[in-house]
């Protein structure tokens, strides 16, 4: 999906049009059978979805962190300290977030149960986006089918007659 992010970022600045809708059928050409795959094709290029730029960052972990973490984090605390207030806001905003995601299961056909399980998709995928970023300061930038390319910035400068 980042990969599609940018692309329909090149059409819109080359005058094209996008339309994004709910498809009907999802389909994969690559599988991704073990979360080992499915960390390497996220943490690529999560980072350049965020323009390499370390605020972005800390406010995807931040955002992240606060919507989908936060409530089962708090409703643990809650119960842990006897803290009643806490753990019913907790729960209630990890009930909410539950059944807001009750109708994409549905429209996918995917079993219901996943759906209290949201925070631990979210933080695995927070997890791949940090990963991404510390892959891109070790300067190994973003790999591909086993090639790994150069960080934007140590990319060489063109030369004058390609300017």
């Amino acid at each position: 999906m980042i990969d599609d992010v940018a692309l329909a970022r090149a059409v819109r600045r080359s005058g094209g049009h996008i339309w994004l809708g709910l498809a009907e059928r999802v389909d994969s050409v690559r599988p991704y059978p073990r979360l080992a795959d499915l960390w390497r094709m996220v943490s690529r290029s999560a980072y350049a979805q965020l323009r390499h730029h370390p605020l972005l960052l800390l406010g995807t972990v931040a955002g992240l962190a606060l919507v989908y973490l936060a409530p089962p984090v708090t409703l643990v605390a809650g119960l842990t300290a006897g803290d009643a207030p806490a753990a019913t806001t907790g729960g209630l905003a990890w009930l909410l977030m539950t059944a807001t995601y009750l109708p994409m299961l549905r429209y996918y056909r995917q079993p219901l149960w996943l759906a209290p399980l949201l925070p631990g998709t979210a933080l695995l995928y927070l997890l791949m986006t940090v990963d991404s970023a510390v892959q891109h300061y070790r300067g190994r930038g973003a790999a591909w089918k086993g090639r790994t390319y150069a960080r934007p910035d140590t990319a060489a400068e063109p030369a004058p007659e390609q300017r």
